[in-house]
């Protein structure tokens, strides 16, 4: 029994001494785990160091007229509702929906009833002031009518003078005419309806000269100017000219925009009110460059804009502002007036990175140097002996583009 607890004690100690061993002699632990940053920050650093092979071509600028495009609205410049003057009968309404009208054509006739009565009546009272008052001029020429009964007959004649117009007008405001020359777009009233005053006879819209508003932000207003060209198109295809006839002085306080108008002639009454409308603005000539949208990148603070390479074979980022775009690619502003610009590989290189470019589409000493935006001085980068090696030779006999080597 003795002899188990002595074998059960020395196990044990040994056990305990083996943990310990780990303790007392190994090593102490260090954590030192790199993190994502220096991960990231080290693998720019070996891509900087390596020289990656990209396709490149030497890029000039271009005098480029400069457009605002905008999308707006097309309405017609005036619309108003025609409306009774009086009360009546309608016994005419000789036109209908969606007719042409010149001013002064006939929308809706009320009934006359007593108002042509009315007006010989005040005309008979009439000639009777006006004989009543040169009576009263002879006595007083004679001496024997007062000066009193003479303003009394004065105001006798002016009053049936005025009861005179009065029926005249009425009798005219039976006859609801066309204010101007456009289109009938509602007529509410039917013959046999009694119309009250101010009962809406017809509506008639103006529709030429047609206007186009559109709303352009604070830093656009500024290129605006009263008569300045407009052309665009409409979204039924019907192309369009015109000119600037209003720039708003005064923000909408909500969006921070001007309102701006543009007139269009429309003789044949083709452009309907409504349409929605895109419009080019002439602004100015500015020095651009024609780019393929699918060169284009974002910078680390998210600016739009390309990478190419300077006189040391480096990548640099250009931010661009895109002025126009169209079928064969975008005109950018924001670049030297002559770039070596990347097409091949762009999105495989960092600024910075020292690359080996492939000139191709021009000889290879039209490599430029790039300068300062509008000046560029000239450069030879590329041995010219290579020139006379087609593209397709270069590329087969070399790393792929974008590739490191």
């Amino acid at each position: 029994m003795r002899r188990n607890w002595l074998t059960a004690f020395c196990i044990g100690s040994a056990l305990i001494l083996w943990l310990l061993s780990g303790i007392i002699f190994g090593e102490s632990p260090v954590t030192n785990h790199a993190t994502l940053s220096d991960l990231n920050i080290a693998r720019g650093s070996q891509e900087q160091a390596r020289t990656a092979r990209v396709r490149a071509e030497v890029r000039h600028a271009e005098s480029r007229k400069r457009f605002l495009t905008l999308r707006g609205r097309m309405h017609s410049k005036r619309i108003v509702d025609v409306k009774a003057e009086l009360a009546g009968k309608v016994v005419a309404r000789p036109i209908e929906r969606g007719a042409r009208v010149v001013q002064g054509d006939l929308l809706c006739e009320l009934a006359l009833d007593d108002r042509q009565v009315t007006l010989t009546e005040t005309k008979a009272a009439l000639n009777e002031a006006e004989i009543e008052h040169e009576g009263s001029l002879e006595l007083k020429a004679r001496g024997l009518q007062s000066q009193t009964a003479i303003a009394r007959s004065e105001a006798a004649l002016e009053s049936a003078r005025a009861n005179v117009l009065r029926a005249e007008l009425n009798l005219a405001r039976t006859r609801i005419v066309a204010p101007f020359d456009g289109v009938v777009e509602n007529l509410p009233l039917n013959i046999g309806d009694y119309a009250t005053s101010g009962s809406l006879c017809a509506t008639v819209i103006d529709l030429d000269p047609m206007l186009i508003s559109a709303d352009v932000t604070e830093a656009e207003v500024g290129y605006v100017e009263l008569a300045t060209p407009v052309v665009g198109s409409t979204s039924a295809g019907v192309e369009i000219q015109g000119q600037i006839t209003f720039v708003s002085k005064q923000s909408d306080p909500l969006t921070r925009t001007y309102l701006v108008e543009a007139t269009v002639a429309n003789a044949d009454y083709s452009l309907s009110s409504g349409l929605t409308t895109s419009m080019r603005i002439e602004l100015n000539e500015v020095l651009a460059h024609r780019v393929s949208p699918a060169l284009f990148t974002l910078d680390d603070a998210g600016a739009l804009g390309v990478r190419a390479i300077d006189q040391d074979n480096r990548v640099v980022f250009y931010a661009v502002d895109v002025i126009e775009d169209t079928p064969e690619g975008a005109w950018v502003t924001g670049l030297p007036s002559a770039v070596n610009l990347i097409t091949v590989g762009q999105e495989f290189v960092l600024v910075g990175q020292l690359v080996d470019p492939v000139y191709v589409g021009a000889r290879a000493d039209l490599g430029i140097k790039v300068g300062s935006v509008g000046s560029p001085s000239p450069q030879i980068d590329v041995d010219t002996s290579s020139t006379s090696v087609k593209e397709s030779t270069l590329v087969s006999n070399t790393a792929p583009l974008g590739s490191t080597q």
